[in-house]
């Protein structure tokens, strides 16, 4: 995979599945080549290791030693036999020259349909693709001849990018329920970003509800500090997330420090201040004991002096006064009972006396 993806861990489910058949990023494009390993670099897990084209002449009568209208098409993948058209895939050394067949493509695709029937059609037989990786072009022209599935942790990520480039939903399909079966706390902050960015909002919902089961151990994982500032945000506006706010607020400005030295800039507690923005009222800062925020947030140099005396005062003082910070508890934090009543009513036969049913 090209370098400068992120590399986060996976449970190791399989590593090829074959199986039948915007939002946008602050100050950031949106990048496919982000992988996923799990340590186990197999020649068949869909990684930089693709097949080379079949240049080979093919025996004659060939076809009949295919039983299957999908045998047939199946052998003609990734075959320069009867090829009418040729894809440059990648760019610098890592790229590949692909044959291909246009009606192939343009059954399964109504983006090729258009690139080789429609009106404003191309007539070039040979098509630059350098956004795209081999790898996953491959998986891709697979999918379109066999209905074969074919991704890994390393190639997910860039396969999803291309089959939504070209308009192919199952294969999009195949890629979320892939990542779906892989979702742990240990990724669910670079799941959560690559969702948002590519529009998968029911992978998004599970990832922000990993969060919240396993908030310290999310803000642990290594790719926690690589997030975004718009993926920080919608963490920290949950009320549900499972931590003590000094605790996030500690996490919270890590991600700060590392946001400086992506930026460049200095890590001091005004820079801090400066690449979190938002964000900083985000942190229910009234949610702290007097000592957390003390030893904590008060010495962080990231507030302001006027925020830490106001602060204080809502500490220490009543009634309270006003803080600019929110002060609604994250809702596992309250503790607060909350009655269920399974019936509107029940009979007296039954021979009931107990409480109604209760979850903390």
């Amino acid at each position: 995979m090209a370098t400068g993806g992120k590399i986060i861990q996976l449970a190791n489910d399989g590593i090829t599945n074959t199986v039948p058949t915007n939002q946008q990023q602050n100050n950031q494009q949106l990048n496919p080549q982000r992988g996923i390993s799990n340590g186990n670099h197999n020649a068949n897990n869909g990684s930089n290791n693709a097949p080379s084209p079949n240049l080979s002449t093919p025996e004659y009568n060939w076809q009949s030693t295919k039983t299957s209208v999908k045998e047939r098409f199946a052998f003609m993948f990734n075959n320069e036999t009867l090829s009418d058209v040729h894809f440059i895939v990648g760019k610098g050394g890592l790229q590949q020259r692909l044959p291909a067949h246009k009606f192939v493509l343009s059954v399964g695709s109504a983006v090729f349909d258009a690139m080789f029937n429609s009106a404003m059609a191309t007539k070039a037989e040979e098509i630059e693709l350098p956004d795209v990786e081999p790898s996953a072009f491959l998986a891709l022209l697979r999918f379109l001849y066999s209905d074969d599935v074919q991704i890994g942790p390393e190639t997910v990520m860039t396969t999803l990018y291309t089959a939504k480039k070209y308009a192919v939903p199952a294969l999009e399909k195949a890629c979320v329920d892939f990542l779906k079966r892989n979702l742990s706390s240990d990724n669910a902050f670079m799941l959560l970003e690559q969702a948002r960015l590519f529009d998968e909002p029911q992978l998004a919902l599970l990832c922000l509800e990993t969060i919240d089961k396993s908030t310290a151990d999310a803000l642990n994982a290594e790719g926690f500090t690589d997030s975004d500032l718009d993926t920080l945000c919608v963490v920290l506006e949950r009320d549900s997330l499972r931590i003590r706010e000094a605790k996030l607020f500690n996490a919270v400005a890590r991600w700060a420090e590392q946001e400086c030295i992506r930026q460049q800039l200095q890590v001091t507690a005004e820079n801090q201040r400066l690449v979190l923005g938002r964000a900083l009222s985000l942190i229910r800062f009234p949610l702290m004991t007097v000592e957390e925020f003390a030893v904590g947030a008060a010495q962080s140099g990231i507030l302001t002096d006027r925020e830490v005396v106001s602060l204080f005062l809502y500490f220490t003082v009543n009634p309270k006064p006003q803080v600019i910070f929110l002060d609604i508890p994250r809702c596992c934090l309250t503790a607060k009972e909350q009655t269920v009543n399974r019936f509107q009513q029940i009979e007296s036969r039954w021979g009931y006396s107990g409480t109604s049913d209760r979850i903390k």
